[in-house]
């Protein structure tokens, strides 16, 4: 059998020369960088063999590319990818499949109150909106028309009358803190009691942090008092066994103790002990503001934030099996926190609350 008669480029310019050797510096796609080499080469005068040889390609790659750059020119270099096999599913059933996704089961007439993949696959296929399809590729359609599995949470709005005042004072206290004082969020923290908790760490895959069980805790339990001071970010504590009214005054007296000279606005719940009549009229004696939330409101305090750390940092994960031993856990945690605290501003910018007609009436 006779030798295959030679192929090269045809007559390649100087500036396409310059153009070639361009693409074989900067180009970013494999396929285009490949068949620019291809031809530079050959119409450096390389045969086709030898360029097959040095690329590690078949000779009727290289001759290809060849005869589609003689064809062609620059526009054989780029891949036409053919965008792989056209879609079994159309526009509208996807529509479907994501409406029905999102429907109680039951109002369909399925007995249970949620789908998994399978069951919606199933559902598809016996309602008949597709002869057949697999939970991944319905899956593939949730997530492509930004559907996900998420939890369902719960919200409890506020009842207070005066919801709209009372919010919009606070929010004023966190955005302009008065010039004459100091704006600090109290709360009480607990109850802590002695039990393993349940956390997040870093182990070997298969191979957990196991905890004991408790079947009894008599080691009573204990309470924390704390006040998040805006102007420095920093936590003030104290841990008591209760938390009735003389604790919350006594706590009140170490903050004014602190801070002698200027007056203190306290944003807090309207725990019953924070109304107590002797509370109200040391405070009032005291130059101390008492600025309450709304009725369920909590998460309007500042220190519902700080109380999570120090639950996520401080607890979760641990097993004291004293007082003394998780008090100190605590309060090692907070003197950490506090060393690298930062006055707190911006509370919420971008919440809803924020809107000028919050909360917003149903049409």
């Amino acid at each position: 059998m006779g030798r295959r008669p030679e192929v090269f480029v045809r007559q390649v310019s100087m500036a396409e020369g310059q153009r070639l050797q361009r693409i074989t510096r900067t180009a970013k796609d494999p396929v285009k960088l490949r068949r620019a080499i291809v031809v530079l080469m050959s119409a450096q005068g390389q045969p086709a063999p030898d360029i097959a040889h040095l690329l590690k390609a078949s000779e009727d790659y290289v001759r290809d590319v060849i005869h589609a750059f003689n064809e062609r020119g620059f526009d054989a270099l780029s891949p036409k990818w053919s965008g792989g096999a056209p879609r079994r599913i159309d526009e509208q059933t996807r529509d479907w499949i994501c409406v029905i996704a999102r429907c109680d089961p039951r109002f369909l007439g399925q007995p249970f109150s949620c789908w998994s993949l399978a069951k919606l696959r199933d559902y598809l296929i016996t309602a008949g909106y597709v002869d057949t399809i697999s939970a991944e590729t319905v899956r593939r359609i949730l997530l492509e028309r930004g559907i996900s599995w998420q939890a369902t949470k719960t919200w409890k709005a506020s009842t207070d009358p005066d919801f709209t005042t009372k919010m919009r004072r606070i929010l004023d206290l966190y955005d302009h803190p008065p010039t004459d004082g100091r704006v600090l969020c109290v709360d009480e923290f607990g109850p802590l009691n002695l039990q393993p908790r349940p956390g997040r760490a870093w182990r070997p895959v298969a191979h957990p942090v196991r905890l004991r069980a408790t079947y009894t805790r008599d080691q009573g339990v204990r309470h924390m008092i704390a006040a998040l001071d805006l102007t420095t970010g920093k936590l003030h504590y104290r841990i008591r066994d209760r938390k009735r009214w003389r604790e919350f005054l006594a706590f009140l007296k170490t903050l004014r103790r602190r801070w002698p000279d200027q007056r203190l606005y306290l944003i807090l719940d309207n725990f019953s002990p924070h109304k107590h009549p002797e509370v109200r009229t040391w405070c009032t004696a005291n130059q101390v503001e008492l600025v309450f939330l709304p009725t369920y409101a909590s998460w309007l305090n500042w220190i519902e934030a700080e109380f999570a750390a120090v639950r996520y940092f401080a607890l979760n994960g641990t097993d004291h099996r004293s007082h003394a031993e998780q008090d100190t856990a605590i309060g090692d945690y907070i003197r950490w926190r506090n060393q690298r605290a930062r006055p707190k501003t911006a509370f919420a910018t971008d919440s809803k609350i924020r809107h000028p007609d919050y909360p917003f009436k149903a049409a």
